[in-house]
């Protein structure tokens, strides 16, 4: 055994524990990146509050463009774009209060509105666009229209979340207009991903690229060939968005307005606050214009420095240059968390260690155990072996001298009849145990309960066993009730425990062949049966009392001891009792020899029979004069 148990350690020390050992090492080094593996925790999850604020807005705009959409519409109801051009600033002030400045442009590239020498908004909108608007000059702006919507720009693009991981690596320039030129710009907020560069060991990025593109297009190449789409552009730093419409019935003229945005902001409120309402205690979010000062605030008294947020993401083309900014109401909690993470990790850590040695432990003992059941399970095989072979060569020889015809005696021809009928029954009984241990092994043993007297169980079972007792010249005495006694179990069940308890008796007897089996009540310390047999054998080793019901245990070689059998019947006799709600128990007999015990639980009001000798039930089983009733030595 020590050899392979010697090989099995080290190999169990190389492929588990070693490395297990190395893991710990290395969660242990993984606690000093909690602060950066909690903040990127953060990240990710405020992140995605940052993109769905983001998604509304962009939702919202497009609403608000949509509105600018169907005033136009109404106005077309009962006119044509001609006798509604003219007058279509002063038209859609009137309907739409969004609405700055309303412009319509003609095709080939007259401006039809707002007209010259009008109010003050309308003189300086045509100062400032009319050269753009009539492709006379090619301009620096934000523009989207449907067909750049659908192709270049796909949806989720115009609300792209800046965390540390988007940094690095800055997406590719696009021009989106034919016959013009993109760039891309550089943002007016920084998130903090100071952890996440400390980190990967690398220097705080300087490169802090927006992911919209700023395109050189005249108006006739933003607006291209698409019914409605949004300009934004920056005039004396001050963001001009306008939104403009093509109805489909004149084609020939291009409405537009430019957006009051101070009104547009006071409708983007209501949309920068927190849902759930517990992260309210934890992030401030605010909405950020193109200079980086927050115009919408989820907390009113809350101040920082606005162009440093946790987590920002940009709104898009409609509104270039302005962020949602997440910021953490309190900096501290993130190093406070991760302290306290660590110190969680920690006494884990130590915990796993702990539980990696118990551990190591039982599956060595384990390993000891299984290399002590497969040496149990290679016995086994060589026992049933030899125990099937001894019984088929005595009934082949016996057979084949009755079958030769030679033996005339009457008597020899029924002693031989009876080693064939022993040796048969000996085979059927291993077959039994082995068929039922691999049921019970696989949980497909299934028992039929009903109502069974035990008295004529057993005495059934010795009679069937008689033979067999005699032919190995066993004497065997009986004490039992003198009435039925009744039980709640499966008869075959019940009778292969006794035949197993008999068969046990039987292949560790000494000089001494004496075999007795008692059946009494007793009533404490719950009223039950115990079935007794006991015999005057070698008895079981001192220490091997609880091993001798474990599968294929032999408390004495079969090999050297010349004792048969399968290491089974006990383990199935106990099993068996154990799903009757009984138990097997042994007990060194005084004396000299053993004594195992059936007990089983009797159903509620029943009575305790009187014991007395069944002789006549048990015919001949009994050699000698009587003993008195309920006597068990």
């Amino acid at each position: 055994m020590r050899p392979p148990m010697k090989k099995v350690a080290i190999i169990f020390t190389v492929a588990v524990f070693l490395p297990s050992l190395v893991l710990a090492w290395l969660a242990l080094r993984s606690l000093e990146d909690q602060q950066f593996v909690l903040e990127r925790q953060q990240a990710l999850l405020y992140s995605a509050t940052a993109e769905s604020l983001s998604r509304e807005i962009n939702s919202y705009l497009v609403k608000v463009r949509r509105g600018f959409t169907l005033e136009v519409e109404e106005l077309l109801l009962k006119r044509t774009a001609g006798e509604v051009a003219p007058a279509f600033d002063e038209l859609l002030r009137q309907r739409w209060p969004l609405a700055e400045v309303g412009f319509a442009v003609s095709a080939d590239g007259e401006l039809l509105a707002p007209p010259a020498g009008g109010r003050t908004e309308a003189r300086r909108f045509r100062d400032e666009n009319t050269l753009f608007l009539s492709n006379r000059q090619v301009v620096e702006a934000y523009a989207l229209n449907e067909a750049i919507e659908r192709s270049v720009f796909p949806p989720g693009d115009h609300a792209q979340v800046v965390t540390a991981q988007t940094q690095s690596q800055p997406p590719p320039s696009r021009s989106s207009f034919k016959g013009g030129k993109a760039q891309q710009l550089f943002r007016n907020v920084s998130p903090q991903n100071q952890a996440f560069s400390q980190q990967m060991r690398q220097p705080l990025p300087t490169d802090n690229l927006s992911k919209i593109t700023l395109a050189e297009a005249e108006f006739r190449q933003m607006v291209q060939d698409a019914r409605q789409g949004t300009i934004a552009r920056f005039l004396q730093n001050r963001l001009n968005l306008m939104f403009w419409y093509r109805p489909p019935r004149d084609t020939n003229v291009v409405f537009g307005t430019l957006v009051n945005l101070a009104r547009l902001t006071d409708e983007l409120r209501p949309i920068v606050k927190l849902e759930p309402e517990t992260l309210q205690a934890e992030i401030c979010v605010a909405l950020l214009d193109d200079t980086a000062r927050p115009v919408a605030v989820s907390a009113d008294k809350f101040r920082t420095n606005w162009k440093r947020p946790f987590v920002a993401a940009e709104i898009g083309k409609t509104l270039p240059h302005w962020e949602l900014g997440i910021y953490l109401l309190d900096p501290n909690r993130l190093t406070e968390s991760a302290q306290l993470v660590k110190l969680t990790l920690g006494l884990l850590i130590l915990v796993l260690i702990a539980a990696i040695g118990v551990g190591s432990w039982l599956i060595v003992a384990d390993l000891r155990r299984q290399l002590r059941l497969a040496r149990q399970q290679t016995d086994f095989v060589s026992n049933v072996s030899h125990e099937l072979k001894t019984p088929l060569t005595s009934i082949r020889m016996f057979s084949e001298l009755l079958e030769e015809g030679g033996i005339e005696d009457p008597e020899k021809q029924r002693s031989f009849l009876r080693i064939i009928a022993a040796e048969a029954a000996r085979l059927t009984r291993l077959i039994n145990n082995v068929l039922d241990f691999s049921r019970l092994e696989r949980g497909e043993k299934h028992y039929n309960f009903a109502r069974c007297d035990l008295v004529a169980l057993v005495c059934e079972t010795l009679n069937g066993y008689r033979p067999h007792l005699e032919t190995a010249r066993f004497t065997l005495e009986f004490t039992m009730p003198g009435a039925p006694l009744i039980v709640h179990g499966d008869h075959d069940a019940l009778a292969q425990v006794l035949v197993n308890l008999l068969s046990n008796t039987e292949k560790y007897s000494g000089e001494r062949r004496e075999i007795r089996v008692d059946l009494r009540v007793k009533d404490e310390p719950l009223p039950h049966v115990e079935l007794r047999v006991l015999d005057r054998g070698i008895g079981v080793p001192k220490g091997c009392e609880t091993k001798i019901f474990e599968k294929f245990y032999r408390a004495h070689d079969s090999l050297s001891s010349g004792v048969q059998g399968s290491g089974l019947g006990l383990t199935l006799a106990r099993q068996i009792a154990r799903a009757h709600g009984g138990e097997v128990t042994y007990e060194p007999r005084e004396g000299g020899g053993s004594c195992f015990a059936l007990l089983l639980p009797l159903p509620p009001q029943s009575t305790a029979p009187e014991p007395t000798l069944r002789a006549d039930a048990v015919d001949g089983l009994a050699d000698g004069p009587a003993p008195p009733a309920g006597h068990a030595p």
